[in-house]
């Protein structure tokens, strides 16, 4: 079953049972594909393109998020997690910090990386390897600090 496919009957689902929450962001990521699809590039949103999709839907609540919580406005911040938590659920299982750091480690070895001033590289290889399977500011935070 493609995503397009698991969003519509989620969405189907969401309706019956009155979920609000799930509604909304389950319709955001069906703007998403369907914006992706009449794009003009001709792209099936399939495989790593989903991932990349639901990444930048969750990177643009979360920023959003923190926005809300400096103003203290927690009745936005809420419906953000409620969204976040809802496009989550369609992405791989995220990494945790030592998975992630043991993973990052393999890297800086393979690259043969010695010092800050190969972050650069260290990052395209992480960024390949790990698509959507952690967040992109706690990698590049994990390999600053090995590299230091």
């Amino acid at each position: 079953m493609t995503l397009e496919q698991r969003i519509m009957e989620d969405l189907k689902e969401a309706m019956r049972n009155k979920d609000e929450a799930a509604k909304r962001g389950i319709r955001a990521i069906k703007a998403a594909i369907l914006l992706a699809n009449t794009n003009g590039s001709g792209l099936p949103v399939e495989g790593e393109l989903e991932i990349k999709l639901l990444q930048k839907l969750v990177k643009t609540r979360r920023d959003s998020l923190e926005i809300y919580e400096a103003q203290n406005r927690e009745d936005l911040a809420v419906v953000e997690r409620e969204e976040i938590a809802v496009i989550e659920r369609y992405l791989p299982k995220q990494l945790d910090e030592a998975e992630l750091e043991a993973i990052l480690k393999g890297i800086v070895a393979n690259v043969g990386a010695t010092g800050p001033q190969d972050m650069g590289k260290v990052m395209g290889a992480a960024t390949k390897e790990l698509a959507g399977r952690a967040d992109g500011k706690l990698v590049s935070a994990l390999v600053r600090k090995l590299l230091s």
